[in-house]
């Protein structure tokens, strides 16, 4: 059986048996059946894997550091959308990609281990594009906060302040960790995993074909659901793409942000 399969209250010893389909069925405590409730499976490949302590930026084995902790090196900034770069030139994204890259050095900066931004200019871009991969990713966020990361160019694993009460109307109150522009399949998490604003908070995402799984601060709050193609709906999400840390007009924290390949299925 997977973890998670059913769940019930007890506050005593009870036995029950498995179904013919692997779930725990006819639990009894003391003679008394107990109700059981089916949830969701957890997917059990897509758990963040031990993260022992270590200095900041200093990525677990099989991992490697999007950001060093001391500059921009394996970033640089955002040209349009990932629609629109495909059907540019690469001369065109080359002539393009200066100004974005002055603009990036104006308003993304390291700061102690930190990655800032001051809430100007526009999205900061990975150099490299990714097919299936897992991520690690430490952020923090100032009141009314509102941040995402793009997953191979394509919205988001939202982030924003669950307080905010111009928010609350979106499902703000749902709490971070969503894949939020989802119009077909589910864009709010399982459960609110944030921690208290201006606390650092941390992901791990595990993306594999479009099928994505989340945890927030040790829970999991989306369970190997599909991300849509924002940019074209009648579309699958794209096979690769950069992963991309959303502007949204505030002041945005990040740091140990590491990222490991997965062989393609």
């Amino acid at each position: 059986m997977e973890a998670s399969d059913t769940t019930f209250a007890w506050g005593q010893v009870g036995v029950g048996t498995f179904d013919d389909t692997g779930n725990f069925d006819n639990v009894f405590l003391f003679g008394t059946k107990v109700e059981s409730k089916e949830i969701a499976a957890v997917d059990q490949q897509a758990q963040p894997v031990g993260k022992k302590a270590a200095p900041d930026n200093t990525p677990p084995e099989g991992f490697t550091a999007l950001f060093n902790g001391k500059d921009l090196t394996g970033w640089k900034g955002l040209v349009r959308n990932i629609k629109e770069r495909k059907s540019m030139t690469a001369e065109q994204i080359a002539a393009e990609q200066i100004k974005a890259d002055e603009s990036a050095k104006a308003h993304w900066r390291a700061e102690n281990g930190v990655l800032i931004f001051d809430g100007k200019g526009q999205s900061l871009v990975s150099a490299k594009d990714y097919a299936d991969f897992e991520l690690y990713c430490d952020w923090k966020i100032e009141p009314k906060g509102d941040s995402g990361i793009y997953l191979r160019g394509t919205p988001q694993v939202q982030i924003w302040d669950p307080s905010d009460a111009a928010q609350l109307q979106n499902g703000a109150g749902k709490g971070s960790g969503s894949l939020w522009n989802n119009a077909k399949n589910p864009r709010f998490p399982d459960v609110k995993a944030d921690n208290p604003i201006g606390q650092w908070n941390t992901f791990f995402i595990r993306m594999v074909g479009d099928k994505v799984t989340i945890t927030l601060n040790g829970k999991t709050v989306v369970n190997n659901v599909t991300l849509e193609n924002y940019w074209e709906r009648d579309k699958p999400c794209y096979e690769t793409g950069p992963i991309e840390l959303q502007n949204h007009g505030n002041t945005l924290y990040f740091k140990n942000i590491y990222v490991r390949e997965l062989p393609k299925k």
